[in-house]
């Protein structure tokens, strides 16, 4: 058992109300992409102007296609999808980034192998480099390596060249990795630490010093969230910054934001991962929970919300009242009740107190989940993804587009 590290986790703080949600119908459901025949398992989504036509688009990671694809908007709410890159081994996350500093967009992309959890050592990192007229060049950085969840670019040495920063979630062995760029699509690989069930990586100028460090998201038996403060020549000194007492706490993502608007950056953290039970079910303990910025490299644990199954949240000032709201999906709940949530609101009252509202239970096993304003009227819609690896099937959706028509 993991021993709690500076804070003790709180009891939920949000309380149901009858759903506004569903009496506005702020939120419009649409949707877009491709047509499926199997159950769709889409791990991530990357919400981004591919083209730069000044039209958003979707990269999509397909596990169950085994394919990264673009969901392209052509004219305004027309969506074409055009598969970029086929067999791609499990896809789990793209980066859209200048990755070689010729002007366009390239793809960064971490594959498991396989979808489950496996000690074999078949993860790898590709880059996709954009070669213009929607072509792109597959580039290996890194295989036979533990199944890798997340990748991310950046300057890591100070040296003017994008390195990548990764976590390889394997399953009783796996690593958190970066990777030095030394030129010609070459790359050294640099470990940091070797613990299993790594999620997230997220890169951040923590301690403002001008230099990027690294903030990890470990799950498995660990269950705990690390920094790494960089030297600027990237070397990494490691720090926990949160471990809880629960060894099956199941934790699912971070994002990074400043959630109170109080100058720096905090933790948006979910734990509401199922995969380990048969049939995958939510548990009494998950839900959204964030991690204050205290100062001095020091973060507070806070519960904000029991949800079963919480996979992804982002923020949102959605009613436009100055706080920060929040947007969840869930990935696993008892999908055989018509009322399970796949997707809540969580209002903020300004005190970093929320109220639960209800979005929607159809589809259900939502896991992929971004936000962007795709018909440019100033109001944030949201992308989600499905993942559909258990029963029932009856509520399934691929890539849904939810159009945001809140009126003030």
């Amino acid at each position: 058992m993991l021993l709690m590290y500076g804070c003790q986790e709180e009891q939920d703080t949000a309380k149901t109300e009858p759903s506004r949600l569903e009496a506005n119908s702020f939120l419009k459901p649409q949707d877009i992409g491709s047509e499926f025949d199997e159950p769709p398992l889409i791990s991530h989504v990357q919400v981004v102007d591919l083209d730069r036509d000044d039209l958003l688009d979707i990269v999509v990671c397909d596990i169950g296609n085994n394919s990264v694809s673009w969901i392209r908007q052509e004219s305004p709410g027309v969506y074409v999808e055009t598969l970029l890159a086929k067999d791609m081994a499990a896809p789990s996350h793209v980066q859209v980034i200048d990755f070689d500093g010729d002007g366009d967009l390239d793809l960064i992309v971490s594959l498991l192998g396989i979808l489950f959890p496996n000690n074999d050592r078949i993860g790898s990192i590709l880059i996709l480099e954009n070669a213009g007229k929607n072509t792109f060049v597959k580039h290996l950085v890194a295989d036979k390596i533990a199944r890798a969840a997340d990748v991310r670019a950046a300057d890591l040495d100070g040296d003017g060249d994008m390195d990548l920063a990764s976590v390889q979630f394997g399953y009783l062995d796996g690593d958190t990795r970066w990777f030095e760029n030394l030129g010609d699509w070459q790359f050294k690989s640099n470990l940091l630490q070797s613990l299993s069930g790594g999620i997230n990586v997220e890169v951040i100028d923590i301690d403002k010093d001008g230099d990027k460090d690294l903030i990890t998201l470990i799950s498995q038996e660990w269950e705990e969230i690390y920094l790494y403060l960089n030297d600027g020549g990237g070397n990494f000194t490691t720090k926990r910054l949160y471990g809880s007492s629960n060894d099956d706490y199941g934790s699912s993502g971070i994002y990074l934001a400043d959630l109170d608007k109080d100058g720096d950056t905090d933790i948006l953290y979910t734990n509401g991962d199922s995969f380990d039970y048969t049939p995958p079910r939510p548990r009494p303990w998950q839900g959204v929970n964030w991690l204050e910025n205290k100062g001095s490299l020091s973060f507070e644990f806070h519960r904000i919300a029991d949800f079963g199954g919480a996979y992804n949240a982002r923020p949102l000032d959605v009613d436009k009242d100055g706080d920060l709201d929040l947007f969840v999906v869930s990935s696993f709940n008892l999908w055989e009740k018509p009322e399970a949530q796949s997707f809540i609101w969580l209002e903020n009252d300004g005190q970093m107190k929320f109220s639960k509202r209800n979005i929607a239970s159809n589809p259900t096993h939502i896991l992929a989940f971004e936000l962007g304003d795709f018909n440019k009227d100033g109001k944030v819609d949201m992308i989600t993804g499905g993942m559909h690896v258990y029963p029932p099937y009856d509520r399934m959706a691929r890539i849904v587009l939810w159009q945001n028509n809140w009126e003030e």
